[in-house]
């Protein structure tokens, strides 16, 4: 029997306490700092970033804009760039639904996409920070960590609702092309830097230590490729020329539309489908057009098809050359068909794109650069450069980067006002779904774009790319290189709206933890701009029930019975189903309308990543 004294009983009693305390609060601890068990913490955090804002709005901006103090150095970019990935994961993603659950059927698919890219700037990091052999610790700890992520992003591919997306608009059909051709990026990526040819990893000193066979992320490359493959011959069909000459329609469930992101991506995942696509042999899904006869499926299609860089051609073209954009450069959204009226007894009307929507959006000024990069990869032709180089500056201006500092500075732009990047409903907190995803569509695909160009082409039976000579390179790394100030500063201003659980806010214009009465005193008295409403805002507030917008009746009616009532119903035509998150009750102006989500999150890992690729992993 062990006898012990009061203090000896005090001291016991006090230490199973604290034992107690820290193992009720360790894992909020780990949720709280998300790089606690993350290799790449070894890193500085970004601290700086952490500090509370200034007392007045106008102080804290103006000084981030002039000196972006926080993200000064690759490494604190680089931490805050996984710290926000292991945030979106950690609060936003469940593995055993393979979802995220708050996100619709469309903007999943573009989470997906962010955090392929992410995983591909990753792994090529990695590789340059660590020397060729031998195989340490520390690159174990890596490849673990690229298996948690990328065994999320497989969960995913069960999870994504892929058959409910077959019968939906066009354009969420072509974001899930997009979105694993991303995968099959990554997966080749990751495999040709760490992987030699015989599936060893490449530091390895002693090849007898490791399994001989590959990463077994290329297992899933033949699944990935046959979603986009299926997914692109769908979407093709919204290719119309019986209207406006050519073009891509929006939706087939609503009159004609024809908008520049669907026709953006149409583009954008043609060229990719060109270049990245590795071939397909799956024949499902299965069709039964005649129950006697047995099941037929799909050709094989092959990798490289130049069907795929014609249409990406053709539809470029046309887009250049269907006037819309406006005076500053920016793309509208689309054009109807003015006296359109389809049905038994309708019209086709003028049958011109001649009734614009002036609404502006910053996904439709982006998804095309990564298109514009893969047509001069596949071409040569430095022109498609030319004019992404242009429109990059044309956004960067439309966001009142010339204005920064000066007493116009909170006028609205066009895109945003002080330098900073915009939605028109941020502000307001009136954004949707659809709105909270947009900025970092953007920056995701500017990133793209900015790539270095490789040296030296391809060429292998009908197949090729085109690499750059030494003058062409430098003068793409020099543009993109020159729009490093404005990355930082909206990186910077995206960064400062995290709240204290890491999550971002959808405006950036304003840091989290500002109080009402400041929002309002700098609404009231630093000249601040609303801004206006130029168009049909029917991503945010959704479509309107008139006669431009809406099918006659009875089309309508034969259009539900031909997808035996799958798909949007008849008279429904709500876009989105606008799903509502938990709501943190303060004064935060981030906090409104849906507040903080899982597509805020997602733009603030795309901003910081194209920061990374672009700027601050060309400093080290």
């Amino acid at each position: 029997m062990i006898v012990r004294s009061r203090s000896q009983k005090l001291a016991l009693a006090i230490a199973i306490f604290l034992l107690a305390f820290g193992l009720a609060w360790l894992p909020r601890l780990i949720a709280a700092s998300p790089g606690i068990l993350n290799v790449y913490t070894r890193y500085t955090q970004p601290t700086l970033l952490d500090a509370p804002p200034n007392d007045e709005y106008c102080d804290v901006l103006q000084a981030h804009s002039a000196t972006t103090d926080g993200l000064t150095s690759p490494s604190i970019t680089l931490a805050a760039l996984l710290s926000t990935l292991e945030v979106m994961q950690s609060h936003f993603y469940t593995i055993w639904q393979g979802q995220w659950p708050h996100a619709i059927d469309w903007t999943a698919a573009v989470m997906g996409t962010q955090v392929s890219a992410t995983l591909t700037a990753m792994t090529e990091t990695w590789w340059h920070r660590t020397s060729r052999a031998p195989y340490t610790q520390e690159d174990q700890e890596h490849e673990n960590t690229i298996n948690r992520y990328f065994t999320q992003i497989t969960s995913f591919y069960f999870g994504e609702n892929a058959f409910s997306l077959r019968t939906q608009a066009y354009d969420d059909m072509l974001w899930v092309v997009l979105g694993w051709l991303e995968g099959v990026t990554f997966i080749k990526r990751h495999s040709a830097l760490h992987y030699i040819p015989s599936g060893v990893p490449h530091q390895v000193s002693k090849p007898s230590a490791w399994n001989s066979t590959q990463w077994y992320g290329q297992q899933f490359v033949p699944q990935f490729a046959h979603r986009a493959r299926v997914f692109y011959d769908l979407a093709a069909k919204g290719w119309s020329t019986s209207l406006c000459g050519g073009g891509m329609v929006w939706n087939p469930h609503l009159a004609p539309y024809k908008n520049a992101i669907t026709n953006q991506l149409f583009i954008s995942a043609s060229v990719a489908m060109y270049l990245r696509f590795p071939g397909d042999d799956n024949a499902s899904p299965f069709t039964f057009e005649n129950p006697v006869r047995p099941a037929t499926g799909l050709p094989p299609a092959r990798a490289h098809d130049p069907q795929y860089l014609e249409n990406a051609v053709e539809a470029y073209q046309w887009l250049k050359t269907s006037g819309m954009t406006n005076n500053k450069g920016l793309y509208i959204d689309g054009f109807h068909i003015q006296g359109w009226r389809g049905g038994k007894n309708g019209s086709t009307g003028t049958g011109k794109c001649d009734l614009r929507n002036e609404q502006v959006y910053t996904y439709n000024q982006g998804v095309i650069l990564s298109g514009l990069r893969g047509l001069w990869e596949a071409t040569g032709s430095r022109s498609y450069l030319e004019d992404g180089h242009r429109l990059i500056q044309n956004v960067i201006a439309a966001t009142g980067w010339d204005t920064r500092g000066t007493k116009w500075r909170w006028h609205w732009s066009g895109l945003g006002r002080n330098g900073v990047m915009e939605e028109a409903c941020d502000s307001s907190g009136t954004c949707s779904q659809n709105g909270h995803t947009f900025k970092g569509i953007f920056f995701h695909h500017l990133a793209l774009f900015c790539g270095r160009l490789p040296p030296t082409g391809f060429t292998a039976e009908d197949f090729i790319t085109f690499g750059a000579d030494d003058r062409l390179a430098a003068w793409h790394d020099k543009k993109c290189e020159g729009y490093g100030p404005w990355l930082r500063n909206n990186a910077q201003a995206a960064y400062l709206t995290r709240d204290n659980d890491g999550e971002f806010g959808t405006w950036w214009g304003i840091p989290a933890g500002t109080e009402r009465r400041k929002s309002r005193s700098m609404v009231d008295e630093a000249g601040f701009e609303v801004a206006p409403e130029d168009g049909t805002d029917y991503r945010n507030q959704d479509v309107p029930l008139d006669d431009t917008w809406t099918l006659p009746d009875d089309q309508r009616r034969q259009r539900w019975e031909s997808s035996n009532g799958i798909g949007s119903a008849p008279f429904a035509e709500k876009q989105s189903e606008d799903k509502e998150m938990p709501k943190k009750i303060d004064w935060d102006p981030n906090n409104r309308g849906r507040g903080r989500t899982v597509e805020t999150q997602s733009g603030g890992l795309a901003v910081l990543r194209a920061l990374w690729n672009v700027v601050d992993s060309r400093r080290q």
